[in-house]
């Protein structure tokens, strides 16, 4: 990879399920570790889950984007197309229950996109998506999205 990677921590409340998620159910190899934290590898980038008590998850807005209900507190990584599909067929023969099913959002548009939601055990929205167009990704066209 030849540009920076970035660095993600986030709370969750049961450290052996979020390993589960991430480590097994996702495929993001294992790094460091500790009693109360474990590294992925999140698709070349590091993704480290701290353990922290239940009352003290952070509670989640959200804000309407093309007509769904997305969490405003989320992240996640932007596949290929094809690299998408792979994975969202993945998720769908572990069972994984998606919060936001696939869907392609601003269809025919500029920034035309293909996304899912899932949520890990501790209640961390993560996003994947795919651009029909990738030189799309940072593109400022001007106009407003309902």
């Amino acid at each position: 990879m030849d540009y920076p990677r970035f660095h993600l921590a986030l709370p969750v409340d049961d450290l052996q399920a979020a390993d589960h998620f991430y480590a097994e159910l996702l495929g993001c190899p294992r790094g460091r570790r500790s009693e109360r934290w474990i590294d992925y590898d999140f698709w070349g980038h590091q993704l480290v889950a701290h353990l922290v008590a239940a009352d003290a998850m952070p509670t989640l807005a959200r804000n309407p984007v093309d007509g769904e209900d997305v969490p405003a507190s989320h992240f996640g990584v932007v596949l290929p197309w094809d690299d998408l599909q792979r994975l969202i067929t993945r998720l769908k023969a572990l069972g994984i229950e998606f919060a936001i099913a696939p869907t392609v959002r601003f269809a025919e548009r500029r920034g035309e996109q293909q996304t899912c939601f899932v949520c890990d055990p501790a209640g961390n929205y993560l996003e994947f998506k795919a651009f029909r167009n990738i030189e799309l990704l940072f593109a400022s066209d001007g106009l407003d999205y309902p």
